[in-house]
């Protein structure tokens, strides 16, 4: 969610005067800040209606939903952005400084987000036991896993490419190849230990035995959960999961993970509540924001970086849509062919089939954006998503933190449920009732 210059002038840039740069920045792509506003917007719409709408939601597990867009949006927007803020690479020991200090800042920010200042105000859970907060992650779009993106990514621009000439479309691979090297090296990682580790049997303590029901109480007991394999990617025994235990602790990772909404999990109870039978890894913690699949949501980055070089060194829209369309014809097709050969999508795990079609439709839909807003300039429709795309980062720490929701809700008719807020979640299930 970094910010981004103006790509005419680079050279030029420091020397120019407060009325020359106000005058360059009205040739900043708008697309762009839509997309990004646009991203903002699906944020919060999945993060409110997911739990009503299932198809809005994230996937159980394997699968895509509308809410397994959104991380790599984000992760696209943060690489075409490093493109374009690092395309001035003269002095790379400042511009490594600045990459790192941005990247610390938003990871610094993700961790404090989930401090719960605003989160619980209803109970008396409110905020976060350090002993088990999350590294990685938090409950909106994470911070920590686009700095982790946004430094590498930051670090390939700035030391691993040549100096390009404008509309030297033919070098774009040649001028990159580093990059591409780094694609080529996270990948295998990435598929060697998630397919090579071995994954013996484990076990656990619940944090909570609640799948569906808010009356269910915790119970004092160790659940095993069974594996011995390799090369496993269910919830239970994948090597994602494993790493994690290892390296962060079972106590620092997610105890609400999205398979818990598997029909496995959701076995029917006897008349008083309780659960008859379940699989014992339905209770277990896990990660999607895990170190392993932020290998590949690191290559999400760098796709998008790609991407950027061509809205750098191209200044003819036909050659930068026939670019882009190939690219995301190349990475969407790429991606459904591994899914029929038996790499599942999988939001949770990153698969790579996962990376190359959601990377697919992140081009497309800048695609969209572009010739929409920067090529017919179609503007007035998506204004309000180029203002929330260039204040994203103040909106989502509102919404992360809830002072949005609770400023609007706190304005009511008459009654404390005639608020917005209220009528909208209505609203939604309203409908959602009547769809099934």
């Amino acid at each position: 969610m970094g910010d981004y210059v103006q790509l005419n002038g680079g050279g030029e840039e420091a020397g120019a005067t407060r009325k020359e740069a106000k005058s360059a920045a009205a040739t900043r792509i708008a697309s762009l800040d839509v997309f990004r506003g646009l991203s903002i917007a699906l944020m919060v719409f999945v993060d409110y209606a997911g739990s009503v709408l299932p198809y809005v939601g994230h996937a159980p597990w394997d699968g895509v939903h509308l809410a397994d867009f959104v991380m790599p949006f984000f992760l696209f927007i943060a690489g075409i952005s490093v493109s374009i803020v690092y395309k001035n690479k003269a002095n790379k020991v400042r511009s490594t400084r600045k990459a790192a200090v941005r990247a610390v800042k938003l990871f610094v920010l993700g961790v404090l987000l989930q401090g719960g200042y605003f989160h619980g105000i209803n109970s008396l859970t409110f905020g976060v036991d350090i002993d088990r907060i999350r590294v990685f992650g938090i409950l909106q779009v994470l911070p920590q896993r686009i700095a982790i993106g946004y430094i590498v990514a930051a670090l390939c621009e700035i030391w691993l490419s040549s100096a390009a000439i404008p509309n030297s479309g033919c070098r774009l691979f040649k001028d990159y190849y580093f990059q591409w090297i780094i694609v080529f090296v996270l990948s295998s990682i990435y598929v060697g230990l998630l397919h090579g580790i071995y994954v013996p049997d484990w076990k656990y303590e619940p944090q909570e035995f609640a799948l569906s029901s808010p009356s269910m109480q915790i119970r004092d007991v160790i659940e095993k959960v069974k594996c011995g394999v390799r090369g496993d990617l269910g919830p239970a025994c994948n090597a994602a999961g494993m790493i994690d235990r290892k390296l962060l602790g079972i106590k620092h990772l997610y105890i609400k993970p999205v398979f818990r909404n598997l029909k496995e999990c959701r076995t029917p109870g006897d008349e008083d509540g309780a659960y008859t039978t379940y699989p014992s890894w339905c209770q277990a913690p896990f990660d999607p924001e895990g170190i392993l699949s932020s290998l590949m949501a690191v290559v999400s980055c760098i796709f998008g970086l790609h991407f950027g070089h061509t809205l750098v060194l191209l200044e003819d829209h036909k050659r930068r849509l026939t670019r882009w369309l190939l690219f995301s014809l190349a990475t969407s097709g790429l991606g459904m062919i591994l899914a029929c050969i038996g790499v599942p999508l999988n939001k949770s795990l990153y698969t790579i089939s996962y990376t190359f079609l959601t990377t697919g439709v992140a081009v497309a839909t800048f695609c969209a954006l572009y010739v929409l807003v920067d090529i017919y300039e179609y503007k007035w429709p998506t204004y309000v998503f180029q203002w929330m795309g260039r204040h994203s980062l103040s909106i989502f720490v509102l919404v992360a933190s809830n002072i949005a929701v609770i400023a609007v809700q706190g304005f009511y008719w008459r009654n404390p449920k005639n608020n917005i807020v209220h009528w909208i979640v209505s609203l939604v299930r309203k409908y959602a009732a009547i769809d099934e």
